[in-house]
């Protein structure tokens, strides 16, 4: 843990760099979105969404002296790497920047739905429960007519990205339009506002839009959950055809995790430890993943957007090596902004299945504000927040 007078100089330190910065490039310009169509648009920065570096377009990083140089040929149109237990954002590219999500808006739709649906309910699916699943969605194989367990669907979520799991998990949770609302709200309680959801699956659809800083914080969000973490790191796992009133399956086939960063593929051994969340791809969204890991006690979150290298497997490639950079950079760089994170909040780390690292539950995921414009306003927002943090934690940093 730093010291008071080492963190006071960092921060310091992170405030002029901060200055230094806005002083050369200038004021800020509006970071451009693409919306569901992939129709580029201009759009005002969010007021108070992390901090002033990252209302900025291109790359935003503050290095110290010595620090590991960001990995080259990056090629995705944005991404973020935050420091899940402080709350620093490492480094990021584009991080307001609003594109369509593909199913990493799963991981807002799980830290909506997870908490209200009991994990051994069951559920009789029916024809209505999986209408309107867009052409060509990925499904995890859910039949009409037959129940399923809670805990089946969320498997079906996040291993097999299952768009028919969602629907029938949001049939249980009222409807789709309510929980398209549910999820919009939670966004906005988050903080989260890049983020405009009209299908809670993630399929492409006209103004569907998130970003890297918004998905990032969903990110932060669920791992304060352990059902999440335990779903989101499971690789395999056995998926019934159907349960009986009593529960108990009419057999079952293996289900693997498409994440190939967690499951590995030709080329791409697995990432060492690896924590999950979701990855997505849709036409218009490209490949996008969001990505948690965990080495030496810190745990760090990556979130990259449609790399546009052509490399095959590109995301994960990217999404390691800016994990790899992320490790090696912690003490050796200085946060382009902060997030809350449960931690910051008050909760703590705690431990998930399969020796998987998560978090005990505490506050969502709210973004610390540096108000104002300017180098001056950054400067006092980046001094006002080790003042709160200060005082949130009893005064020992």
């Amino acid at each position: 843990m730093d010291t008071m007078s080492g963190r006071n100089t960092r921060i310091g330190a992170a405030a002029a760099a901060a200055a230094v910065c806005l002083a050369v490039a200038g004021p800020a310009a509006a970071p451009a979105y693409a919306d569901g169509h992939g129709q580029h648009h201009a759009a005002p920065a969010p007021a108070a969404a992390g901090g002033l570096l990252l209302n900025r377009p291109g790359v935003q990083v503050l290095p110290r002296a010595g620090a590991p140089r960001l990995p080259e040929n990056l090629s995705a149109r944005s991404w973020m790497v935050t420091d899940a237990r402080t709350g620093e954002v490492l480094a990021a590219k584009n991080a307001h920047w609003r594109l369509a999500p593909a199913s990493t808006l799963k991981t807002l739709f799980a830290v909506t739905v997870l908490p209200r649906l009991p994990q051994s309910a069951l559920h009789q699916v029916s024809a209505q429960d999986l209408a309107g699943m867009g052409e060509g969605s990925s499904k995890v194989g859910i039949q009409p007519g037959k129940r399923y367990a809670v805990s089946d669907l969320w498997h079906g979520v996040f291993l097999s990205s299952g768009n028919d799991a969602v629907r029938a998990l949001a049939a249980m949770n009222g409807s789709m339009p309510l929980t398209v609302r549910q999820m919009q709200d939670k966004a906005s309680d988050l903080g989260a506002r890049d983020t405009h959801v009209v299908s809670a699956d993630g399929y492409d659809a006209p103004g569907q839009v998130s970003s890297a800083y918004d998905l990032s914080l969903f990110a932060l969000e669920g791992l304060s959950n352990p059902d999440f973490v335990r779903y989101s790191s499971t690789g395999r796992a056995m998926f019934p055809m159907g349960r009986k009133p009593n529960g108990e399956e009419n057999g079952h086939f293996q289900i693997q995790n498409t994440n190939r960063l967690l499951v590995g593929a030709p080329g791409l051994p697995p990432y060492p430890g690896l924590i999950g969340v979701k990855n997505g791809y849709t036409s218009r969204a490209g490949n996008t993943l969001v990505a948690a890991a965990r080495r030496d006690g810190r745990t760090l979150v990556t979130t990259v957007m449609n790399p546009g290298s052509g490399i095959p497997n590109a995301v994960y490639h990217e999404a390691a090596s800016l994990l790899d950079w992320g490790f090696d950079s912690v003490g050796r760089v200085d946060p382009v902004a902060m997030v809350r994170t449960p931690r910051t909040a008050g909760g703590g780390y705690g431990h998930a299945h399969h020796g998987a690292p998560g978090f005990s539950q505490g506050v969502g995921a709210l973004p610390w504000v540096a108000g104002g414009v300017g180098a001056l306003a950054l400067v006092g927002g980046v001094l006002g927040l080790w003042r709160r943090r200060r005082h949130a934690r009893g005064g020992v940093l």
